[in-house]
């Protein structure tokens, strides 16, 4: 049973929030974590190479993997896959990735102009799937703000919770466009748990994001890419760092990145540490450095040698 008090969950991130990356998170109190993105129509029609990105660790529970899709056929029958899976306590529909390469499509966003199909099609995988919870992730509209038809749509979708994002597709990730109170507008209409996301930085940010839209939770993305301990300070309400080594942590996210994509997962890894030295002296000359490096050995030494004994700041 999820309890939604305080509520933190780590945002699907394409690209990021493998496997590797969701593990090293978890052990930082994050409550919930969800896999990367996948396609409906993919899991349906290559569903043994799709499969493999919803590979979770032990410590991930909840977990919910979100799906993408604007067909109703395709998500039962994406849902039916999902169902013989074990380890999956969420299935979640994304309705509000603003990529051209899924929006054009008429999926993630662009539900957002047909509410009555993205309703439909929450209550396709909450009517099949066998898996205790069912939620959506929405923006607060496609070119325009329509936080109470959003509100009547979600109370009718039969979804358990809903994240929002406090922008619209168009307003992509302009930080200026941000708003929260449209997110409180939804979060006084709806009968269920919502989680807020957008732009939470830092542990005041996410504190001021609560106390404004009275959201059960926060889901954070980019932020933490860098800065992976807010889970932590959130968890613990406090603004203090644990006490650990940053060196660590990057190790540690660097050794999954390994077990999972093997030698491939050293390329992969570069762009985590450009995420990493931000901030430090020679940030530039590191991130230089280490697209050159295709061996692991040599990679984990250059880690060890630029972050040293520095703790996390």
């Amino acid at each position: 049973m999820i309890k939604f008090e305080n509520l933190l969950m780590l945002a699907p991130l394409a690209g990021w929030s493998d496997l590797a990356f969701r593990s090293m998170v978890k052990k930082f109190a994050v409550d919930i974590t969800v896999s990367e993105m996948i396609s409906s129509y993919a899991l349906v029609y290559n569903p043994k190479k799709t499969l493999r990105m919803i590979e979770k660790s032990p410590l991930e529970s909840p977990f919910s993997v979100q799906i993408a899709g604007n067909n109703s056929d395709i998500i039962k029958k994406s849902v039916e896959i999902l169902n013989t899976q074990n380890g999956i306590d969420i299935i979640d529909l994304n309705c509000g990735c603003p990529a051209p390469k899924v929006s054009s499509h008429g999926s993630g966003s662009a539900l957002l102009k047909n509410l009555n199909l993205l309703a439909d099609l929450v209550n396709t995988i909450k009517l099949h799937s066998n898996k205790p919870y069912t939620s959506l992730k929405v923006r607060l509209g496609f070119d325009k703000k329509i936080p109470l038809e959003l509100a009547s749509m979600i109370n009718d979708s039969g979804a358990d919770f809903v994240v929002v994002h406090g922008r619209t597709k168009i307003d992509a990730y302009k930080k200026e466009k941000i708003d929260y109170s449209s997110i409180a507008q939804i979060k006084e209409k709806i009968r269920i748990p919502l989680i807020a996301n957008g732009e939470i930085d830092s542990f005041q940010k996410a504190k001021e994001v609560l106390k404004i839209t009275n959201a059960n939770g926060v889901m954070i993305g980019r932020f933490a890419l860098k800065e992976p301990w807010i889970f932590y300070q959130l968890k613990h309400n406090t603004q203090e760092l644990p006490n650990m080594l940053k060196k660590d942590i990057v190790l540690e996210h660097f050794d999954n990145m390994i077990r999972f994509y093997g030698e491939r997962g050293c390329i992969i890894f570069r762009k985590n540490l450009h995420n990493y030295a931000k901030s430090h002296n020679n940030a530039s000359d590191f991130r230089i450095k280490v697209n050159a490096i295709t061996s692991p050995k040599i990679m984990r030494e250059s880690i060890i040698d630029f972050f040293s004994n520095e703790k996390i700041s």
